[in-house]
Order: structure tokens, then sequence, then C-alpha cells
């Protein structure tokens, strides 16, 4: 029986899914355990202070799982797991995966509100973070959650140690370390009523509203989107994929990400500093051939001098996700990293994920981001009236498919709003289909300014806004307007040195022959973009930010 509040897929399309060899009902955790029988001395993971083999991985994470059950973790368990890209981060995720329990994938960046909502909605008896980030104590936030969640039972943290007597307070290290009555046979006799259609994972959604919801991936599911994302990208032997997204995050860990990876054999280097020099020294020590970015981290590591001082001739592919990619960003990558190809990719934590094809005209690489990974994926872009619109023409992006969720977790309302009546999960993002039959990314639904009701799409005058030489990063936000509506603020980081101003700006987008009321109307200069969780620029904070009144 699968864990309550779960949507299953139906049995029509799981019986489709297995019969054509994507399901095969194996536990996550015995695609790692193939991983570490075949690959042992091999390098898996390398953080800031340590290196781990195949099978110092293995060792390490059967230890720790068996001291977590003592302690008293059980399968179907919920633990919020809000680490750093370190080796702990991987011990503990592969841990949970031998208990089979579940880890709630929460960002290095969340504090009480999100992490109460987590705990609320799946009941997990455990939180696993930094025992203190900065300024934020987590030792706190786990007690105020606790005192209103009795579910949650322990606090696995990283970093100074608990002095305080509190046995509820463990540290991370310790359990690491420590000798477990529990043994590798009882992990496998405890996981064995586990059903594979079970979540493997709670991934969280990118929602612009509100707090994540949290997205069940199962082990069939999981397994298959990592095996498949990793076909796609040029993945070799000896290959080091660099990690420095926060690796909760979907991308990061799966697609194909740290998973991905290790199920190839390959080395995944944790790096918990996005500094362009700290990436760029990691990537020269460790020999780094992959890199997951996003449009705002790329921008800032091409753009810093720095890549002068380094050899960074061993990078190969450069994934980009998050958001669209600009042609121009990708060409400034492409002068710094000469030797990489940038490919970008749209996917979302829900499951659909499309990739450019390394070996796609570079015309179409430039435009577009990709095409599903699975033939049995399911496409539609569709109006508002929810029908299909013809190739070329704009829709929302709907989406079904072996990998692709059927609904929140214990998310009944929500989900009635989310996913059409056959299943498909309606997304909310703004494509067109490209004549190679690749797709491009047009926006949100969220994401048009309305304009006396002429709809303009943010992206599309944010992808000439960057051409303008003065230009580092852009993003178009509505502004209100008393007779239209909405107006366009285009906000703009400019290049050290360069000044701009709202005729100027609008004299270079002129000369693209767009229409008039698709021009900035408003012009507003950053040093920085507030960003989200995952590094995308936060829209909704600067919409709130050009609301508040000037003091």
């Amino acid at each position: 029986m699968l864990l309550s509040g779960v949507v299953p897929f139906p049995q029509e399309f799981a019986a489709r899914y297995r019969a054509r060899g994507y399901w095969d009902d194996r536990l996550l955790i015995e695609h790692w355990e193939d991983a570490f029988a075949a690959f042992g001395d091999r390098v898996a993971v390398i953080d800031d202070q340590e290196r781990w083999t195949y099978a110092e991985l293995e060792q390490r994470s059967i230890r720790l799982a068996g001291v977590l059950v003592d302690l008293g973790l059980r399968p179907r368990d919920r633990v919020v797991v809000q680490l750093p890209n370190t080796n702990a981060f991987v011990c503990l995720y592969v841990a949970l995966q031998r208990i089979g329990a579940i880890p709630i994938m929460a960002l290095p960046s969340h504090r009480y509100r999100e992490v109460e909502q987590f705990v609320r909605l799946s009941g997990a008896v455990a939180l696993a973070s930094p025992a203190r980030v900065k300024d934020t104590d987590f030792t706190e936030i786990f007690e105020r959650v606790a005192a209103d969640q009795p579910s949650l039972r322990w606090h696995l943290t990283l970093g100074a140690a608990d002095t305080t007597g509190d046995k509820r307070r463990l540290d991370l290290a310790e359990l690491m370390a420590g000798e477990p009555i529990t043994s590798a046979q009882d992990l496998l006799d405890l996981r064995g009523d586990l059903d594979p259609e079970d979540p493997a994972v709670f991934q969280l959604s990118g929602g612009t509203t509100g707090i994540p919801k949290l997205i069940p991936r199962s082990h069939n599911d999981y397994a298959f989107n990592s095996r498949l994302a990793v076909s796609v990208c040029d993945v070799r032997p000896g290959d080091v994929l660099l990690d420095v997204l926060p690796i909760s995050h979907n991308l990061p860990l799966a697609c194909p990400g740290l998973q991905g990876f290790v199920f190839a054999g390959a080395t995944v280097a944790l790096s918990t500093s996005t500094r362009a020099g700290d990436v760029f020294a990691r990537i020269q020590r460790d020999g780094c051939t992959h890199m997951h970015v996003v449009p705002a981290l790329l921008i800032k590591l091409i753009n810093d001098p720095a890549a002068d001082e380094f050899d960074l001739g061993s990078m190969r592919v450069i994934q980009s996700g998050g958001q669209r990619l600009q042609p121009e960003t990708r060409r400034g990558a492409q002068r710094v990293f000469d030797r990489a190809t940038v490919q970008e990719n749209f996917g979302m934590a829900e499951g659909l994920l499309m990739f450019v094809r390394l070996d796609d005209p570079e015309e179409v690489r430039m435009e577009t981001v990709g095409r599903p990974i699975c033939v049995d994926d399911e496409v539609r872009l569709v109006d508002a009236d929810g029908r299909d619109v013809a190739d070329g023409e704009v829709g929302e992006l709907w989406a079904r498919g072996p990998y692709t969720l059927r609904g929140y977790y214990n998310a009944a309302e929500h989900n009635a709003r989310a996913f059409s009546p056959d299943g498909f999960y309606m997304s909310g993002d703004l494509m067109w289909r490209h004549p190679s039959g690749n797709y491009v990314v047009a926006g949100r639904t969220k994401d048009l300014i309305n304009r006396g009701g002429e709809k303009i799409s943010a992206e599309e005058v944010e992808n000439l806004i960057l051409t303008h030489p003065a230009v580092l990063n852009v993003a178009c936000v509505p502004v209100d307007h008393e007779v239209l509506g909405e107006q366009m603020c285009a906000c703009v980081i400019l290049r050290p040195g360069a000044t701009l101003t709202l005729r100027e700006l609008v004299v270079h987008l002129t000369g693209f022959e767009l229409a008039k009321h698709k021009l900035p109307e408003h012009l507003r200069i950053y040093d920085a973009f507030p960003l989200s969780p995952v590094g995308k620029v936060s829209k909704k904070d600067l919409v709130a930010q050009l609301r508040a009144p000037v003091e």
C-alpha cells in the first residue's frame, strides 16, 4: 500500500511504463548499490575537505543507516534534509534510501516558515541541517517547529556539537562515525515491504506564490529520470561533475546531477561557494568536465576577470536550467569556456525534462531549450480554453509521462486546479514548438505584462534588451498604471562603467521593429537582483520593491 497522500499513476499507465522498460520495480537504493558494486575503487564524491571512493561511500552510508535505525528511524518516515553541498549530504541521502525513509529536499536558504510547513504537511520525524549559518540558529528553528509539530523528534546537526544535553539534538558527524547494532542484512530486511511506486524523495515545487508544495518522486520514476538524463549529456568514464548549485534542488541532484553521474560511475565534486574564483579553482583542481548553472550564476562567472587566471580547459558541457538562457549569455560562456558546449535544458521538479542535444545545429542550440528526453513524454501546448495550438504558436505547456507526477502530496484541492481531468500537469509555462521539433520558452502565464489588454511576454523583451552593450542582466516586470493597468519596467544591471537612459534603451529596441506597446516605459538600475532560493531572479521581489513608497 502506498504512503497515504500520494496520488498513484493509473494502472494502465504504470503497466505501459513497465512494459517499455522505463520502470524496473526496484528501489532507488538498488541502483546506488549497482554503482557501488561496479565502481568500488573509483572516486565517487569530493567536497571541500575529503574525497571518498564508491566503496567508502557504501560503507559509510551502511553505518549511518544502521545508527539511524538504532535511533528509531523506520521506512516511510520523512526527514527534512537542509544540508549544504558536502559529502555528509550524500552519505545521509544514501543512508535514508537504505532505510526506505523519505528525504524532503529543503534548501539551505529555507527558514522557519518553510521548515514548519514541510514538517506539518509531511509529518516529518527529523530535521537535518547545519547547527548555525551566519546569523541563523537552526537549533532555535527546530525547537519552535517541534513545539508545534509533535511528529518532529530529532535534529541531526552539521557543525557545532550540542552542549545542552538535549537528547533530540544529534551531531551528524558523530552519527556517521558510530558503530551500529543494526546490520546491513537488517537494513535489507527492514525495507522489504516498500513499494517501488512509494516516494523515494520529496522534491519541492517552484511555485511563484506561497510555500512550495511537496512533489513525491517514486523509486521507479526517479531512477528512470536520472538514467535517462545522463544518456543525453555526454558522460564518459573519468568525467567529473561540479555541483555548485544547492544540491537538494532537482537539477544538481538528479538531472542527471549527483545521482545520474554516480549511476554512470563518474565523480561528483561538491562546492559550497559560488564565488567565481572558487568555482574556477575547483574546475582546475578537480578537472571538472560538466557543470550545472542557472543563468544568473553563469552571467556572474563569464564576466569575472578571474577566469583568465585559471585553466578551464577540462570543462566540456555546461548545463543551464531554471530560466531561459539568452543567446548573448551563451555566446559569452563559449568565449570563456572555449572547449565547452552550453547545453540548455528545461525541466521541472514535477518531472518532465527537455534537453538540447549536443549534436543539434548551432542555431537550434542557440534558440531552443531542447525536446523531451523520453519518447513517451506527452507534451501539449494549449490555449486559454485548453485547445491545442498550432506549431509555432504560443501555448501553455501540459505534460504527462513516466516520470511526471500525478499529484502533489496531501494537496487534493490544489491538484484539482493543477492537473487536467486526464492527468496532464498544467505547468503555467508558455512555449512554442520550433521547426526543428525542439521547444522555445516564451515566458509564463504569470510572467506576462498586461498593458491595456495587450499581453507582452517579458521573455521576448528581455532577450532584446540583453543585446545592448551596456546591459549585463535584465528582468522585465509590471508596474501599476491607473489607465492601462500595467506598464513594463526594465530592471537592469549595467556592465562596469556603463550608463543607460530609458530613451537610449527605447532607441535601441526600436531598431528591432517590434510593436510599440512592447517598449519599456520605465527603467530602474540595480547593482544586484533579488534571487530565489535556487538562484533565479525573483521577479515578485522586484515588483514589491517597485511598489514600495520612496522614503
